[in-house]
């Protein structure tokens, strides 16, 4: 039976997945800006964004500790960068019309979770999930074969998030901290080169429409906003739940690749993304019965 505060997360979570599935909308609002620049003003707004929560919070305590110690500072430092490079190759596939190439990226990205944790954690997989990456990378294999060149977009997008969330699992601040500390490193070089673009004439902020002038600050609210959702949502949820609420975003992503922009997507894409499609119904399914087999032992063990 669901509690008001499953109920909740599960709101939150869908809500976090769907603006994610519906961001290649928004940064195609900035087509002709260049990918480094919309970057630049995503990180910059980020900051402010998160900064206002914090004063309104009055939430500041954690930040000196956190500087002054060098291994917090450097998993930051290195997630920041990981988290920037994926938010620029992303917007800039976007904007070059390969919204299905980032697609696959986000679908294979579980799957990518799995096996860094097998590598990095020591996680035991388990058959159905060793089967599961296996047929993904089967799927990775022939989408490669079939278009005479590896999808570099989909594995890079899928890498950086993996890693990035395996630092992020080994940090040792919440969601909003993190992403503030994060914004806070990069804002300093996004502002230098926000200052370059404005002095050598090529700045769009203030420069095009008001327009594009709110939808460059408005980056950084539609750039945190999921994630505080995501962060508050999950925490009620388990994660066979999560797990398969995570597809919605991708799905979206590939539906207006196809059907909106009228990207390519013939037989060979069809059968490489079907081959991952499966390797997920497989891996998402394990999850749900142990989900399902715990909470049949725990209602036994009462």
């Amino acid at each position: 039976m669901s509690t008001p505060n499953t109920s909740r997360g599960v709101l939150f979570t869908v809500l976090a997945f769907i603006i994610w599935g519906l961001f290649p909308l928004y940064w195609k609002s900035l087509h002709g800006i260049d990918a480094l620049q919309i970057i630049s003003h995503r990180i910059v707004w980020s900051g402010v964004f998160v900064a206002v929560i914090l004063m309104l919070q009055k939430n500041w305590s954690w930040l000196l500790p956190s500087i002054k110690n060098p291994r917090v500072l450097g998993v930051f430092a290195l997630s920041s960068l990981l988290l920037s490079l994926n938010w620029l190759l992303y917007i800039w596939a976007v904007n070059e019309n390969r919204v299905v190439d980032a697609s696959l990226g986000y679908f294979i990205n579980p799957l990518i979770n799995v096996l860094l944790g097998r590598l990095f954690l020591g996680e035991q997989l388990k058959r159905s999930q060793s089967f599961a990456v296996g047929l993904a990378a089967l799927g990775v294999l022939w989408i490669t074969i079939a278009a005479g060149t590896l999808p570099w977009i989909a594995l890079c997008l899928g890498l950086s998030f993996g890693v990035y969330g395996l630092l992020r699992k080994r940090a040792s601040l919440p969601s909003l901290e993190g992403l503030a500390l994060e914004t806070f490193l990069m804002a300093p070089f996004a502002l230098s080169a926000l200052l370059w673009f404005q002095f050598h004439g090529q700045g769009a902020l203030g420069n095009i429409s008001w327009r594009i002038d709110a939808l460059l600050m408005g980056a950084g609210v539609v750039t945190a906003l999921p994630l505080l959702m995501f962060a508050s949502g999950a925490r009620t949820l388990k994660l066979a739940t999560v797990g398969v609420i995570q597809y919605i975003g991708p799905s979206l992503q590939l539906l207006l690749g196809v059907w909106l922009y009228r990207e390519p997507f013939g037989t060979d894409r069809m059968i490489g993304f079907s081959l991952i499609w499966t390797a997920l119904i497989i891996y998402s399914a394990a999850g749900l019965i142990n989900y399902w087999k715990s909470g049949r032992l725990a209602d036994q063990a009462v």
